[in-house]
């Protein structure tokens, strides 16, 4: 239903989430999500629009051969591109990243297996999780703006460097990257820090809203619970919040 709202307000892509994927479904870290349950929730999602839809490929699931077979699924599904990141999904609260002529040889591979599927406009968006894989902030960027360069040449059509704190640190990272750059807003560490429109005018190529839908959801929800726990639906229903309108319902159609 969000990717149906997504294009019916005008957006021009959706972008899958695995993290919102593990949200919803309930499980308690992102790595429970199988590939065959990120293939299936994508699936339909890309049948519920019109509009582009990138899947979150994750890790690409395991290494170099479990990547060719990742990828060629989630082709078959009709998704317009992926993100591939280097971080390593081991569930642990400190973040690692693997090993960068890995992640260069995955997005390589990743471009060849799409090339050998006949889909030439395919999107690979390599992502980087550098920047919190050290507790030097400065070193961080550096590390994470070389791999940004460095998986744009093998091949990504863009890179998403994530946790940029400070438009500073925007500004830095778009300038160095000799390639587009998908940045990460409305986080708890940064929502304060730049706007959508601050982004756009450093030449931000990509604005990633990560968790913005399902977690204002799941808030709307609880406000629902505590309306009703308190007894309050005829407040509740004079908000409008209750029972909108029938317009909400024709966007889903």
């Amino acid at each position: 239903m969000s990717a149906k709202l997504i294009e019916k307000s005008g957006f021009k892509a959706v972008q899958c989430s695995g993290y919102s994927f593990s949200i919803a479904a309930g499980y308690k870290k992102e790595i429970d999500v199988t590939l065959e349950e990120n293939i299936e929730w994508t699936r339909r999602i890309v049948e519920s629009v019109d509009v582009p839809v990138m899947a979150d490929a994750e890790d690409g699931y395991g290494g170099l051969e479990e990547l060719i077979e990742t990828v060629d699924k989630f082709i078959d599904v009709g998704i317009a591109g992926l993100n591939l990141e280097d971080q390593i999904p081991d569930g642990k609260s400190k973040l690692s990243i693997i090993d960068e002529d890995l992640m260069v040889q995955k997005i390589i591979l990743a471009r060849e297996t799409a090339e050998a599927e006949g889909n030439h406009d395919f999107i690979i968006n390599g992502r980087t999780d550098a920047l919190r894989s050290t507790e030097n902030r400065e070193e961080g960027l550096e590390i994470a703006i070389d791999r940004a360069n460095q998986y744009i040449e093998a091949g990504a059509d863009l890179t998403f460097v994530t946790y940029a704190a400070t438009l500073d640190e925007v500004k830095k990272i778009v300038k160095e990257v000799k390639g587009p750059v998908s940045i990460a807003a409305g986080q708890p560490y940064n929502i304060k820090e730049f706007s959508i429109e601050d982004l756009k005018k450093c030449g931000v190529a990509r604005i990633s809203l990560p968790t913005l839908l399902i977690y204002s959801s799941l808030q709307g929800i609880k406000n629902s619970l505590e309306h009703l726990k308190d007894d309050k639906l005829q407040k509740f229903d004079e908000s409008g919040l209750l029972y909108p309108n029938n317009e909400l319902l024709k966007l889903l159609d």
